[in-house]
């Protein structure tokens, strides 16, 4: 499906790291009408479609397009040191410039923007960090300097990201 342009592998990307992780790899859709009558039309998921969206976007853009992991280590309730990875859905370059996106259909509830959040906090350098929403919320910059950006804006403005 590569070969014929119907599909664009993202591989995954060790922020802490630097280097390229030889575990699955995400697979994107060039043409989002093509996917679906392919599924029928049965996997609707607008959190996906979204999520496929933003990557042509960026491909668009002329971005090279990885899915980041973060590693953090935790303690668990015994108190025992144990080792998370968290995803970063997008890391962006293009020559010097990279920037690291979350898509979030939505961010209703304090823990679902906790969720959304948490990967970029752990990232410790200097490169913009935004979470792409969908729907018409206003464009602000939170706290700890991470962009909200609407998916209209995101879409529709030049130089936003």
């Amino acid at each position: 499906m590569q070969d014929a342009f119907l599909t664009e592998r993202s591989v995954r990307y060790d922020i802490k790291g630097r280097k390229y992780i030889d575990t699955p790899s995400k697979y994107y859709f060039e043409d989002l009408g093509l996917r679906n009558a392919r599924l029928n039309f049965r996997q609707v998921e607008k959190t996906h479609l979204m999520e496929n969206l933003i990557y042509n976007e960026l491909r668009l853009k002329g971005f090279t397009v990885d899915v980041g992991q973060v590693t953090i280590n935790t303690k668990n309730a015994d108190g025992k040191s144990e080792r998370k990875y968290l995803e970063v859905d997008f890391v962006c370059n293009k020559g010097y410039e990279r920037i690291y996106i979350q898509s979030a259909f939505a961010l209703p509830t304090e823990e679902k923007q906790e969720q959304e959040y948490n990967s970029l906090r752990q990232i410790k350098d200097n490169f913009q960090k935004v979470v792409i929403v969908g729907g018409l919320q206003p464009t602000y910059r939170n706290n700890n300097g991470i962009l909200i950006l609407n998916i209209y804006d995101f879409l529709m403005k030049e130089n936003i990201v």
